[in-house]
């Protein structure tokens, strides 16, 4: 058996927001042992270059110091020497995000791929995690799906400090930890425990409306998947699946893992005891529940071969990310419908508003889904003023390419089959052993096949035309047979500018001028700070509303903007208000 590498981390400086790591490598490589730490965290595509946060790193063994020197951004070589080797570094927690680390005399929370350092050619031994409590702060308990390190001296017990293990450096990384006095629910789903960990200040969180909502998505997706055993997937890496919810003023934001979830959610989108009704904002949180714990099977387990393994120093690069992304964004509002968490009425507005979000983008006909997935790294998760002109979301265009699927599917089978089929195959062939040693990915071209063998429909035009092309998916077709009218209204019946604002204290800035709109060829330009319209402050986007309502379609005003610190005034000829707004209806 494989001697452990030991990791030991602690809250050491709460106030200045720094972790202490200790790493032993009880076998070192006798010609140098190297270090890295991961650029990027799998499922959020960006070099993040998180050992920038890596204040001191020393190294020692046999009680003397011993030479550390950089490679490259992210790799550290130590000298040749006999083991143990003992490696010490600070990390400077300060990232309020579900990706990074962050600490304070609050809580901690950490992703793996912040704070442990990669022992390269020793990725396949187990780790043990040694997790102290901060000094000075009492109270604190340990929530994550990390298993304990039972048998072993020093074992953590259940949500205590102490000894966590994992089979290997990847599942090390994958057990995201939250340190502090949350809140805390559980349920049982198909027999499976789940945890709901609510971090921040929530005054009468009602916890009894999460933990029902939860269960019923929660058993609803694990019958989908594995209809007659109804077994959670995590269940070959954890003994429980945790929700961790960082609780801000305003945010939004999830992160798969393989048996636990970092999500960030917006205090007033949450119910609170005694609230009647569900708010937009809440069934917004459900969505964002359901869409990652889906991650747990696709994505996960059901991984494109370009994720097997993550590379983690490196970009790894796939056209596959509409399939991954996309389905998971098509069947996490599907599935609060399945699990009764939400009604056809409110499913068919959540639809209405992903169609509408796509068709106010025109740089879906620029740029496919399978392109999108592929400049994920380098467009759309490095956005700016240009984007909507020039990009499309492989999350909400490709889940209208799976509902485009889906509808095909029912209607070319003579509704015997669905996607959910194509789900089903997917998982029984490359997810459900995954992590049992047959560790393979869907091929960048094997879907149409895999398809069409779960289902008999070949779907090769359509997935050329509409995920490898720019076409808008023919929902209005496809649904019409299943009783549901699509229908297009302008969000304001007033003339536009064609442009997208965003206050900016006491201004009003152009986010984005849309390509071939009234701004654009009237000369606006995005940075532009708004002033006036013939002559009348514009300092809110609903004044400018309210002044473009006193105009018609056609009409030239005058419109002042400071462009750096420079006054420029521009004719804008007006536009007619487009029908972007989707609305979808079912037959009386």
């Amino acid at each position: 058996m494989d001697t452990p590498v030991i990791y030991r981390l602690e809250p050491h400086d709460p106030a200045g927001h720094r972790y202490r790591i200790t790493l032993t490598i009880p076998e070192p490589d006798p010609a140098g042992q190297r270090l890295a730490l991961p650029a990027w965290i799998p499922g959020s595509y960006l070099i993040r270059d998180f050992s920038r946060q890596i204040e001191t790193l020393r190294a020692r063994a046999g009680g003397r110091p011993i030479a550390v020197t950089k490679s490259d951004n992210h790799t550290w070589q130590v000298a040749p020497c006999t083991g143990p080797l003992q490696v010490d570094y600070i990390v400077y927690a300060w990232d309020l995000s579900v990706r990074g680390a962050h600490l304070d005399e609050s809580h901690g929370f950490f992703n793996g791929t912040s704070v442990f350092l990669r022992v390269e050619g020793q990725d396949h031994k187990p780790c043990l995690l040694d997790l102290a409590p901060p000094r000075g702060i009492d109270g604190w308990k340990v929530y994550t799906s990390l298993p304990e390190a039972r048998g072993y001296r020093g074992a953590a017990r259940r949500h205590g400090f102490g000894l966590y293990r994992a089979p290997d450096y990847d599942a090390l990384i994958d057990h995201p930890v939250e340190m502090g006095t949350p809140q805390v629910a559980r349920f049982t789903a198909h027999g499976a425990e789940h945890e709901l960990v609510f971090t921040g200040v929530i005054p009468k969180l009602d916890l009894a409306r999460i933990t029902e909502d939860a269960r019923r998505i929660c058993e609803t997706q694990i019958a989908f998947f594995e209809p007659r055993t109804k077994r959670a997937p995590f269940l070959d890496s954890s003994d429980r699946y945790v929700f961790m919810t960082m609780v801000v003023g305003d945010g939004y934001g999830g992160l798969e893992h393989r048996a636990s979830t970092a999500l960030m959610a917006s205090r007033k989108d949450l119910p609170v005891i005694g609230q009647q009704g569900q708010g937009e904002g809440y069934r917004t949180f459900l969505g964002l529940v359901s869409h990652e714990y889906f991650h747990t099977w696709n994505v996960k387990r059901i991984k494109p071969a370009a994720f097997v393994p993550y590379g983690l120093q490196q970009p790894d690069l796939t056209r596959l990310l509409w399939v991954f992304e996309g389905f998971t964004s098509y069947y996490d509002d599907l599935m609060l419908l399945r699990s009764g968490t939400i009604g056809l009425p409110d499913y068919l507005r959540l639809l209405g508003k992903t169609i509408t979000g796509v068709a106010r983008s025109p740089g879906r006909h620029k740029q496919s889904v399978a392109e999108s997935s592929f400049d994920a790294w380098t467009r759309y998760y490095k956005q700016d003023e240009n984007s909507p002109n020039a990009l499309v979301s492989y999350y909400t265009k490709g889940s209208l390419v799976a509902l485009g699927l889906d509808l095909l599917i029912r209607r070319d089978s003579a509704g015997t089959h669905s996607l959910d089929d194509v789900m089903r195959l997917l998982w029984q062939r490359y997810g459900r052993a995954f992590y049992q040693g047959q560790a393979q990915g869907l091929g960048e071209d094997d879907l149409p096949a895999l398809i069409r063998e779960a289902t008999g429909v070949d779907t090769r035009r359509f997935i050329t035309r509409y995920a490898y092309g720019t076409a808008d998916v023919p929902l209005a077709e496809l649904l019409e047979p299943h009783g549901i009218a699509m229908n297009w209204k302008a969000a304001l019946n007033i003339p536009s500018l064609d442009v997208r604002t965003r206050k900016q204290g006491d201004t009003l800035t152009l986010a984005t001028v849309l390509e071939g709109g009234a701004g654009h060829k009237g000369g606006l330009s995005a940075g532009d700070v708004l002033v006036a319209v013939d002559g009348l402050r514009v300092d809110a986007p609903a004044g400018l509303d309210q002044l473009l309502a006193q105009y018609r379609p056609g009409e030239r005003v005058t419109v002042h903007v400071f462009r750096r610190d420079e006054l420029r005034a521009f004719q804008v000829r007006l536009a007619a208000p487009e029908p972007l707004d989707c609305v979808l209806t079912t037959a009386a």
